[in-house]
């Protein structure tokens, strides 16, 4: 493949990844908005968590349809459902109707980043990769900073659908740069689809995300255990199914490889304390939501200023291993300085806000990126999308049983102990992490 291809590619990539990362964002700003329009605002949280649910339960099943019918099938189906179920969701009727299409557009969603993230790895070599780090962060720079305030002027002004609409041409333009250079696969996978390990996943997967994202639920002393039961037996029977499917959804082979086990885990780890734990933060800052805005901006700054500086200096030190627990430290010590939060005071409270914050974001992005690019390296060809699909999976279910199980923190514990608990436990689980990432050994292999 040519160099402009390869660059075509690379850009229709980069714009589904834009659009999947972006509209969670975007969309959370003008819930006040769509409540106020289409009625019961106290549902409204619905259209986020339809969205996350989707993306998360279709997560594994893109990537063995990618490793089936190869990357561009997937990727112009998926910005195919996101496009049509955006328009949809600028034209709902109803607030139910408007969450159903949104799990739609959470389908195209979860396929336009396993394809992104599994299409590069076949485009480009490690070294390439680490190059074009510096364009992956500006896509999370815009997402996480821009989001909100794009969501937010968009509904003020346009009025809320135009958050959808803006996808429309977004989606045209990566389908014409993408439709022929994307890479392809001469001949489809014949085998069997794994439908069992399809519903499994989406049982245990929508039992966490359940958890994670509804407080009712996780209040409830019935549905809760439940659930989390129910997680559990899907668990147990989703590794026995696939260790017998002929074309499992997750390999077996796949953690036949010690450095790929390695990162899987820590990536669940990493999303079980960071992402997890995330959701707690304004509560621990609990300044109006103007100021909350404003104290939250050192997260998003030390997510970009660190990954940047990773873009540029991997070049020269290109052992991702290394950075990959450089990362989870950074997490480590900004997770103990956010515990700190509400018991401090003055001057000693805002720099534990600063330095909590951006320590906890430049782990976020640092560890993805070094991870994602790890495995990139390691996986095996014909199984890329269901190593790169599981790796994502692992980080969406490990921030939702975060939230689950900080959650049911907060509302156990007394309320002043309660905050500097779930900081300080996630801060133990990414020192788990420290102690389970993969070695150097293991970046050897696939250097």
């Amino acid at each position: 493949m040519h160099t402009f291809s390869r660059n075509a590619a690379f850009a229709a990539l980069l714009l589904g990844m834009l659009m999947a990362a972006l509209d969670t964002n975007v969309v959370v700003a003008a819930l006040p908005s769509v409540g106020a329009d289409l009625g019961n605002p106290g549902a409204v949280g619905g259209v986020t968590a339809a969205y996350l649910l989707a993306v998360a339960v279709a997560t594994p099943v893109h990537g063995s349809l990618g490793d089936r019918w190869g990357r561009r099938r997937t990727f112009v189906g998926s910005v195919t459902v996101f496009a049509v179920a955006s328009l949809g969701c600028a034209l709902a009727p109803s607030l139910p109707a408007l969450i159903g299409l949104r799990a739609v557009q959470g389908l195209g969603g979860s396929g336009l980043i396993v394809a992104a993230v599994t299409a590069m790895a076949e485009l480009f070599d490690r070294t390439e990769m680490v190059r074009r780090q510096g364009w992956l962060t500006a896509v999370f720079a815009v997402s996480s900073i821009g989001g909100a305030p794009l969501g937010g002027l968009l509904a003020a002004s346009a009025g809320w659908p135009w958050i959808f609409l803006v996808n429309l041409p977004v989606s045209v333009l990566a389908l014409a740069l993408g439709i022929r250079s994307v890479p392809g696969k001469r001949e489809a996978d014949r085998r069997g689809f794994d439908v069992a390990g399809a519903l499994l996943v989406a049982l245990v997967g929508g039992s966490i995300v359940a958890l994670g994202s509804s407080e009712a639920l996780a209040r409830n002393p019935v549905a809760a255990p439940v659930l989390a039961a129910v997680a559990l037996a899907g668990t147990v029977a989703f590794v026995r199914v696939e260790r017998r499917a002929a074309a499992p959804l997750v390999p077996p082979r796949l953690f036949a490889d010690p450095g790929v086990t390695r990162a899987v885990v820590v990536t669940l780890l990493t999303g079980v304390a960071l992402f997890g734990s995330f959701t707690y933060v304004p509560l621990a800052i609990s300044e109006n939501p103007a100021a909350t805005g404003l104290l939250l901006l050192p997260m998003s700054i030390g997510q970009v200023v660190v990954t940047s500086g990773f873009a540029l200096l991997a070049r020269r030190w290109p052992r991702v291993t290394a950075w990959g627990r450089l990362g989870l430290v950074l997490g480590v010590v900004g997770l103990v300085c956010t515990a700190s939060i509400p018991l401090a005071s003055g001057g000693l409270r805002m720099l534990a806000v600063v330095v909590g914050l951006a320590c906890s974001g430049a782990a976020l992005g640092l560890s993805m990126q070094a991870y994602t690019l790890l495995a990139q390296s390691m996986v095996p060809k014909d199984i890329l999308g269901a190593g790169m699909a599981t790796l994502t999976f692992a980080r969406q279910i490990g921030g939702s049983l975060g939230i689950a199980v900080f959650g049911w923190i907060t509302l156990t514990v007394d309320s002043g102990a309660a905050l500097p608990i779930v900081f300080l436990l996630a801060a133990a689980v990414l020192l788990a992490g420290v102690l389970l990432a993969p070695r150097a050994a293991h970046d050897l292999v696939s250097a």
